[in-house]
């Protein structure tokens, strides 16, 4: 059966993105030229300029597929927890355990702010993880557990620090102990969110 022109050029899309993704978490985005993705995903370079425009909306491409996954692996912890703010931590977790795959230290943490900029970085950052931040401190507060406050500015602020974390984790000569204390000094962070009983 024929493929219509729609699903060749999601093949062509998805085998680029996924050339690129390999190499660039291999290598880093410097280190790996265009001509090497194209030729990995088997495409001519036409197409990755077609669907991209060039290496950069490619890259750019890529870490928006690996900041979904992510968000998915964070967002599938939050529904089992018994709580909105248990649930912060567990995803937490999960997100900071995510900080130690080489593929996201080099990709998202590491390249994403060089290469696309520290605002663009940041806008991706905030249009995957921002919603689910803002959605459970926001449950948080309505349930009690969290003294009544500015969530949106909250969520802000947590959003930012989790990912200055990520990034310390991203450049520590031993990302497991940076890992580790991030994580301590987050559980102290969020207790001190809690309501006084």
């Amino acid at each position: 059966m024929r493929r219509t022109q729609q699903e060749r050029s999601d093949a062509t899309r998805a085998a680029l993105i996924t050339a690129a993704r390999d190499l660039f978490g291999a290598r880093g985005y410097h280190d790996v030229p265009a001509e090497e993705i194209t030729r990995t995903a088997g495409v001519t370079r036409g197409a990755l300029y077609h669907h991209f425009g060039d290496k950069k909306g490619l890259f750019r491409a890529v870490v928006e597929v690996l900041e979904r996954e992510l968000t998915n692996e964070v967002d599938a912890v939050l529904g089992d927890a018994a709580n909105p703010l248990s649930g912060l931590a567990t995803a937490l977790g999960v997100f900071l355990d995510a900080c130690l795959r080489e593929e996201v230290r080099r990709i998202s943490l590491t390249d994403a702010p060089a290469v696309l900029g520290w605002e663009e970085w940041r806008q991706i950052e905030a249009a995957y993880g921002l919603g689910l931040v803002t959605e459970n401190l926001a449950k948080a507060r309505d349930s009690g557990l969290i003294a009544d406050t500015p969530v949106e500015t909250l969520a802000q602020l947590v959003l930012s620090t989790v990912m200055e974390a990520a990034r310390m984790i991203a450049v520590a000569d031993d990302p497991d102990r940076v890992r580790a204390d991030v994580q301590q000094v987050f559980a102290g962070w969020l207790s001190g969110l809690l309501r006084p009983a």
